[in-house]
């Protein structure tokens, strides 16, 4: 799956959220975890959709987005490692 081919929808059943009260919510999610996987690894929308596994990354970012909704500042708080593991991959813009 392209990650530009990811709708709602699809995330949906990958968070296996079967109601519509939060198609809002989902649909910003969404949106922030596709600008997010593109600024991190630097990749162009195109780019994105040249590698499969950068689907998984955006799915997984938003799960953790959806399910962990409160704002915590905490020091040890980090990217999931499986998400920073996908996107460290395909990163462009490393210094």
């Amino acid at each position: 799956m392209k990650v530009s081919n990811i709708t709602i929808e699809d995330l949906k059943n990958y968070l296996v959220v079967s109601h519509a009260e939060d198609d809002g919510l989902i649909t910003a999610i969404l949106t922030a975890s596709k600008a997010f996987v593109s600024s991190y690894t630097g990749l162009s929308a195109e780019r994105l959709d040249s590698s499969e596994d950068l689907s998984m990354a955006v799915l997984i970012l938003s799960a953790e987005m959806y399910d962990n909704r409160a704002y915590n500042i905490d020091a040890t708080t980090k990217i999931n490692p499986v998400i920073s593991a996908l996107l460290d991959l395909h990163s462009v813009n490393l210094l």
